[in-house]
């Protein structure tokens, strides 16, 4: 029986955040700040740099805080005080679109919808099936290729 419960509470809990990631994207996009791009990325720029452009193949330094739309942290380098490094094949389909059209000094709102990000199957027990990531992201460095 206990199964059977676990595995409702979670097709509701897929269903659930579906329906709030629509309903949070749908009223975002209509924000006099908000971009979207052809792919459903939704993205507020808060300080454009002046710097390069990351490609597909870079290794990026960025100040990161990653939250879901209900506020939950998921992380953040800005209270670490040390940034995070990764190449652009590591990152999720949203945040390497994202990252792309930010310049060196750039720092992003990013609006992730789930299809650009964890999809339906979510990742670990954080993020669950179907939700929007938000990331506010200051692109600090590009490393050298």
């Amino acid at each position: 029986m206990a199964r059977g419960g676990t595995k409702r509470k979670s097709k509701g809990t897929q269903g659930f955040n579906r329906k709030n990631s629509e309903e949070f994207l749908s009223k975002n996009r209509k924000k006099a700040d908000v971009k979207v791009t052809d792919s459903g990325l939704q993205y507020l720029i808060i300080e454009e740099g002046v710097g390069e452009r990351p490609t597909e193949e870079s290794t990026v330094e960025v100040q990161q805080r990653i939250t879901l739309i209900d506020g939950t942290i998921i992380a953040d380098t800005y209270k670490e005080r040390e940034p995070a490094t990764f190449t652009m094949q590591e990152a999720i389909a949203g945040y390497r679109e994202g990252l792309i059209l930010m310049k060196k000094g750039s720092r992003y709102r990013l609006f992730i919808p789930p299809e650009l990000a964890w999809g339906k199957r979510g990742a670990g027990n954080k993020i669950g099936a179907n939700a929007v990531l938000i990331i506010d992201a200051r692109l600090v460095d590009i490393m050298p290729e």
